[in-house]
């Protein structure tokens, strides 16, 4: 039960954007810049890195809702995204992202936690700094929306089927306010 009412029974993130819209304008447009984006860091990669971020932080609704977008865009490959999710850096991925992901994971850790030697093993591996800033600005923004969603006590879906409806939808369509109007599975 959330901890306050939002006036709609959206789940997720999904209610708390539609309860205050105004807010929910920025928020929607900074998902779609840092995930959508293909500059650099693909898609599915922006994805794993929400993911991940979501799962150290105990997120459910993020992190398989992520976690949903990543395999589409892996081609339904929903094994990498376990393997992801569970220990990257045994994954079949790339080392630049393996790499990206160990930033990743300090920045949820605190900002301060990224050490120079961080960043010179993801430019070994062929990082850009685009790709570093990006990686830092999804970890960074996903420890901001998990606590949204979690700080709230947002209703959190237990049918897997209606995340992977939703992915397709978000894969299709991006980030913005289609995103919490409207009659959608999740």
């Amino acid at each position: 039960m959330p901890h306050i009412d939002f006036n709609n029974n959206f789940p997720g993130i999904r209610g708390a954007l539609a309860y205050r819209p105004e807010t929910a304008k920025p928020l929607g447009e900074l998902a779609q810049i840092l995930l959508k984006d293909t500059v650099g860091l693909s898609p599915a990669e922006r994805e794993l890195i929400a993911m991940y971020v979501s799962h150290l932080n105990d997120c459910f609704y993020c992190g398989q809702s992520h976690g949903e977008i990543a395999v589409i865009y892996l081609g339904d490959n929903r094994q990498l995204v376990e393997d992801v999710r569970n220990d990257y850096k045994s994954a079949a991925i790339s080392d630049k992202l393996k790499a990206l992901l160990g930033v990743a994971a300090k920045v949820q850790q605190g900002g301060k936690h990224v050490t120079p030697q961080d960043i010179d093993v993801a430019r070994s591996h062929g990082a850009t700094d685009r790709d570093i800033h990006d990686t830092v600005l999804i970890a960074a923004a996903f420890c901001m929306f998990n606590r949204y969603v979690d700080g709230l006590d947002t209703l959190v879906p237990t049918d897997m089927e209606l995340y992977a409806q939703r992915a397709k939808q978000v894969a299709e369509h991006g980030y913005g306010p289609h995103i919490y109007a409207g009659q959608q599975p999740l």
